[in-house]
C-alpha cells in the first residue's frame, strides 16, 4: 500500500457564486480518521444537482425564495472552505480508535447521510450530508464515520458504483413516502437524469409501471432501463398527451422539474393519487390550485436523501444485480470546472463522475469519451 501523503489535492468550494469559487489545489492537508472513523482513498465521486445549488446558495427562504441561502435553511452547516462530494467510492486505507484494523483494503460506497439520530430512528428530521456537513468525495482522501462506509462485493466499476448513493437513495426514499406498490403506474420528470433514471429502475424493482417525461432524443434510452413508455415535455398539453401514451390512471407522479408543469401533474394524477418530489430544476416556486388537491383528494410529499434502512436496501439491490449503474462519464478532478458545466448543460442520460487524476488511467479513462 502506498504511504498516505501529508497533502492532497481537491477542490475547494470557498464560497456561494459561479464556477470561480470551486479552486482546485494540490496542498489540501490530507484528512485523519478520528475514533469511529475510517480514511478513503477516494476512486470516484459522482456528480448531483446538490452542488451546484448549494455553490449558488439557490435554496432561498420560507419567506424569500430569492434569498440566498444553503442547504439546511436556517440551520445551515456550511463551512468555508468546504470539499463537496457525495457519492464517494474508494478503499479504506486507515482507521480510527475503535474500528477493526481488518477493515483496511475494503472497496466502499459510502452512505452520505448524517442522520443526527440513533440506529432504529429512521426520522429524517435533522438529517445534512457529507460534502455539506462535513468535508466529501471531490479529494483525493475522505474521512467518513466507519458505520456510513459499506462493503461492496459485486463486480461493478468504481465509477459505476459511484452513481447509485445520492440519486438511488433520494428516488427509493421518494418511492417509499408514496408508498409505491406492484402494478401501479408512476410518471416520471427529469426521467433521464440521475435521480430520475434511478426511479425509473426501482420502480420496477417494486413491480410498478414507470412512464418517463423527458426531452427529444433520450426516448430509447429510457426504455433500455425499465420505461415502458416516454411523453416528451415540450409537447402543447402535457395532459392529454399523457392520457394518450400512458395505459390507465396514473397512481403517482415523481416530479423533479416542478415549474410551469407542477398543476398539470396533479390534474394528470387519479383521484387519491400522490405526488412527491425531491427537487425543481424547471422552478422551486409554483401555482397550485388547492381546489386540485382537495377536491382530488391528492398526497403532497416533499423528501430529501433517505434513511438507513432504504440505504441498506439499496445495497442489496445492488448486490443482487436488480439495477445497474447508468454511468455517462467521467472526468478528472482537476477538469472540475468543465465537469461541472457539462452537468449543467443537461443533455447526457444518467450521472457523471469526478475521478481523482491519480486514479484516472484505472478508474475514470475506460469511461472517458
Amino acid at each position: 500500500m502506498e504511504p498516505i501523503p501529508d497533502r492532497m489535492k481537491a477542490v475547494q468550494l470557498v464560497g456561494h457564486g459561479g464556477l470561480d469559487q470551486l479552486v482546485y489545489r494540490d496542498d489540501v492537508p490530507t484528512p485523519s480518521p478520528g475514533p469511529g472513523e475510517v480514511l478513503l482513498d477516494v476512486h470516484a465521486c459522482g456528480m448531483n444537482n446538490t452542488d451546484v445549488w448549494v455553490r449558488e446558495g439557490a435554496y432561498g427562504s420560507e419567506t424569500d425564495p430569492a434569498e440566498v441561502s444553503t442547504w439546511r435553511r436556517g440551520r445551515s452547516t456550511l463551512r468555508f472552505p468546504r470539499i463537496q462530494g457525495t457519492d464517494t467510492v474508494g478503499r479504506i486505507v486507515a482507521v480510527g480508535d475503535g474500528v477493526p484494523a481488518d477493515r483496511v483494503g475494503e472497496r466502499v460506497m459510502v452512505d452520505f447521510s448524517i442522520y443526527n439520530r440513533p440506529e432504529g430512528d429512521d426520522s429524517l428530521a435533522d438529517i445534512d450530508y457529507i460534502g455539506h456537513g462535513r468535508d466529501g468525495g471531490y479529494a483525493e482522501y475522505q474521512t467518513v464515520p466507519a458505520e456510513n462506509a459499506y462493503e461492496i462485493a459485486r463486480d461493478i466499476s468504481d465509477a459505476g458504483l459511484a452513481t447509485f448513493c445520492c440519486a438511488y437513495l433520494t428516488a427509493e426514499q421518494m418511492l417509499d413516502r408514496a408508498r409505491l406498490a406492484e402494478g401501479e403506474r408512476i410518471l416520471v420528470t427529469g426521467a433521464s437524469g440521475g435521480v430520475g433514471s434511478a426511479i425509473v429502475q426501482l420502480a420496477r424493482v417494486r413491480g410498478a409501471v414507470p412512464y418517463a417525461v423527458t426531452s427529444s432524443g433520450k426516448e430509447e434510452a429510457l426504455r433500455g432501463i425499465g420505461a415502458e413508455d416516454v411523453v416528451l415535455r415540450d409537447g402543447d398539453d402535457l395532459v392529454s398527451e399523457v392520457a394518450r401514451v400512458v395505459d390507465g390512471p396514473v397512481d403517482v407522479v415523481a416530479d423533479l422539474v416542478g415549474g410551469a408543469m407542477f398543476n398539470d401533474l396533479l390534474r394528470i394524477l387519479r383521484p387519491e393519487g400522490r405526488y412527491t418530489t425531491a427537487g425543481a430544476i424547471g422552478g422551486p416556486v409554483v401555482n397550485l390550485d388547492l381546489r386540485t388537491m382537495y377536491l382530488k383528494q391528492l398526497e403532497l410529499h416533499g423528501s430529501s436523501q433517505g434513511t438507513r434502512t432504504a440505504f441498506r436496501r439499496l445495497r442489496r439491490y445492488i448486490e443482487d444485480g436488480d439495477i445497474r449503474p447508468l454511468l455517462d462519464r467521467t472526468f478528472r478532478l482537476s477538469d472540475f470546472h468543465e465537469a461541472q458545466r457539462t452537468f449543467m448543460n443537461k443533455t447526457y442520460i444518467g450521472k457523471l463522475v469526478v475521478v481523482p487524476d491519480r486514479h484516472w488511467e484505472d478508474v475514470g479513462a475506460p469511461h472517458a469519451p
